[in-house]
């Protein structure tokens, strides 16, 4: 059996094919055409290398930045804003004249790192995307949970807990409102806090290695990232209580933060006791690929 996956993002489409066992069987990329037919031609054609190149036809998963409507089949909440008000799905489906699975790709990412990835095993995985945004997917017994209103683990769009002082209330938010994790917690946010600290502007990468070398300023700012990491998901772990939590996206690369997390949380969760695992991604910027090729589970 193959899985075939699509990670459809706003700048690149990936898609990989996947043996019985996981087992990755070829993988190719292209740019993502920011026009609707386009990328519906981009997607069957890198559709038919991999079958071609696996020599096989495959099931079909589909991750996109945004979530499929059931009542209509049209896409919505899309920040690639040429795929709102499309029936990705059932076009698709016709070009390719076999059913198609379409996910929201941080679901996809949460779904690789549950099947095969660092929460492999867990019974509910929260995973946890912080990069230019902050987003979050739960799969429950191996499938996804998506959620009545469809944004089952959209974290990131709720305040901070516990703010301080001096954090409320929260910056602006795109959604409308102010004080988002997002908006703390997103690469963007990271290197907003630097600025504000430092009084000038530094990457997130600069940030971490000034923390590294003994900036105090850089390592004042990368603690309280630490804090607010934990405050953010201790809330999630009061609702959803996860086995595992996986942190995936940019910012999850920096060195110690799961460490970090997890040392604190037994000061934030309403419990004596916090067995929720803190863990780092194990299949990395694939997962959301792998994750919709397996929106197909074993025949």
């Amino acid at each position: 059996m193959v899985r075939i996956g699509i990670d459809l993002g706003g700048t690149k489409i990936e898609g990989i094919a996947l043996g019985a066992g996981g087992e990755e069987l070829a993988r190719r990329r292209v740019p993502t055409p920011r026009d609707y037919a386009a990328s519906l031609e981009a997607i069957a054609a890198l559709i038919a290398d991999l079958e071609k190149a696996s020599d096989a036809i495959g099931t079909v998963g589909i991750g996109i930045p945004g979530s499929v409507v059931p009542a209509t089949g049209l896409v919505k909440n899309a920040n690639s804003t040429w795929l709102i008000g499309r029936p990705l799905g059932r076009d698709l489906e016709a070009r390719l004249d076999r059913p198609v699975r379409l996910m929201n790709d941080a679901n996809c990412f949460a779904l690789s790192e549950a099947v095969d990835g660092a929460g492999a095993g867990a019974r509910v995985v929260f995973g946890v995307i912080l990069g230019t945004g902050v987003g979050g997917g739960i799969v429950i017994d191996g499938a996804c949970h998506a959620g009545a209103n469809l944004i089952a683990g959209e974290w990131g769009h709720n305040p901070l807990p516990w703010m301080t002082p001096d954090e409320y209330p929260g910056d602006p938010c795109y959604c409308g409102r102010r004080g988002c994790v997002e908006t703390f917690l997103s690469g963007p946010g990271f290197e907003r806090a630097y600025a504000l600290a430092a009084g000038r502007q530094a990457s997130g990468r600069d940030i971490v290695q000034s923390a590294v070398q003994g900036d105090p300023v850089a390592a004042a700012v990368l603690e309280r990232y630490h804090d607010r990491l934990t405050r953010g998901l201790a809330s999630v772990i009061n609702v959803l209580d996860p086995d595992v939590i996986v942190l995936g996206g940019g910012m999850s690369n920096i060195d110690g933060l799961h460490e970090a997390v997890a040392a604190a949380l037994p000061r934030h969760v309403f419990s004596d006791t916090v067995t929720t695992r803190i863990l780092r991604h194990v299949h990395g910027d694939a997962s959301g690929v792998r994750g919709a090729a397996w929106l197909w589970p074993a025949a």
